[in-house]
């Protein structure tokens, strides 16, 4: 079924916006070499985490990597933010589960909640 202009545009948008969000990260954190969804999606945890000149281990990464995925869906009501533990780990609790998505699908969701992320934050525009 053929696309309709508003759904052209806001894909094209989006498309646009995450170039910007990529190109950005990628002279910031990786000499230029382009980053993929799930660098983007670490770099997230630990800007979320605070702990930005800290080594991680194997176990570490992968939480950090949930946390970000929890902070990128919150807004669209999947989680929401309960605690900081005494360590500083955000925690989040399942609000209702995502609908199932199919790869290309899912890609697409955490890449719009990653521009959204970055255009509140005001990194882009």
């Amino acid at each position: 079924m053929p696309k309709n202009k508003t759904e052209m545009s806001r894909d094209t948008q989006l498309k646009e916006r995450w170039e910007k969000v990529v190109t950005f990260l990628s002279e910031k954190f990786a000499d230029g070499d382009e980053m993929d969804l799930d660098a983007i999606i670490y770099l997230i945890g630990v800007q979320e985490l605070g702990k930005i000149n800290t080594t991680f281990k194997k176990d570490e990464k992968v939480n950090l990597m949930h946390i970000a995925i929890c902070k990128l869906l919150e807004p669209y009501g999947y989680y929401e933010f309960e605690f900081f533990d005494k360590e500083g780990w955000p925690h989040y609790k399942v609000v209702k589960e995502l609908p199932p998505l199919k790869a290309g699908e899912q890609s697409v969701l955490m890449k719009e909640a990653i521009v959204s992320y970055f255009l509140e934050k005001e990194i882009i525009s």
